[in-house]
């Protein structure tokens, strides 16, 4: 009989790929936000690892403009991998209890902001100025986390990138989160065999749910289906947010 933890993660990701193949992202904030309410942060986050790497390495390069976007985004992604670095420990070293909250905060604040109707705009003369402090303010959040999706998705969203090459750069952003995020919890010891082997089975079923989640979004409106998600992400981070409270 499957160990119930085993089935738990494997249900987990099957959920998390199929969010992802609908609207494009949410794989590791669910991952790491529903894992988090069985086990630690840092924990969840190792997990998360492998099918990361996998779904957004494919998410990555299925799009028509990967060198131009590497060139473009590339001071971002360095500040992101500085970010990481600056923020290291924060995730394994602190109480469960304020690693917990501190996710749940950031997942409080990516909810309300997918929710609100306000459209942000970054002009491109901005871009190369402003991308290095939100790749490092990405970067720490993602070590102290284990989630990248603030500030990264806002500011992706506001740069004005046609669909398929937003698709492609949160692909980007999330695969060089996910390299900065292992290399800090190997560097932390928190990243270990029993993690490793449990990441490698999670990525059939977040495979699976991607591919799930693209056959679900031709007959459901992402408009719809992108609200239900960030309301449900709400909840579970005003969950998480309260445990420094209980």
């Amino acid at each position: 009989m499957l160990d119930p933890e085993i089935l738990a993660i494997l249900l987990v990701f099957l959920l998390a790929g199929a969010v992802k193949g609908v609207i494009g992202l949410g794989l590791p904030t669910i991952a790491v936000g529903l894992l988090s309410l069985a086990m630690t942060p840092a924990e969840a986050a190792a997990i998360l690892i492998v099918p990361s790497i996998v779904t957004n390495l494919w998410q990555l390069f299925a799009g028509p403009s990967f060198a131009a976007l590497a060139l473009r985004l590339w001071p971002m992604m360095l500040g992101v991998c500085v970010g990481t670095w600056l923020g290291s420990g924060f995730l394994t070293g602190a109480d469960t209890r304020i690693s917990a909250s501190a996710l749940g905060i950031a997942l409080v604040i990516y909810s309300i902001v997918g929710l609100t109707p306000l459209k942000l705009r970054v002009p491109t003369a901005h871009e190369r100025w402003l991308g290095p402090p939100v790749g490092i303010a990405t970067g720490v959040v993602t070590a102290a986390t284990g989630v990248f999706v603030v500030p990264a998705v806002p500011y992706l969203q506001a740069l004005g990138l046609d669909k398929d090459d937003l698709v492609q750069a949160l692909g980007l952003s999330f695969t060089v989160s996910t390299f900065a995020l292992a290399l800090s919890l190997f560097h932390e010891g928190a990243f270990g065999t029993a993690d490793a082997t449990a990441s490698v089975f999670a990525v059939l079923p977040a495979l699976g749910g991607m591919w799930l989640g693209q056959m679900v979004r031709t007959r459901v409106s992402p408009q719809v289906f992108r609200r239900c998600f960030f309301l449900g992400l709400l909840a579970l981070g005003l969950h998480l947010a309260s445990r420094a409270f209980l």
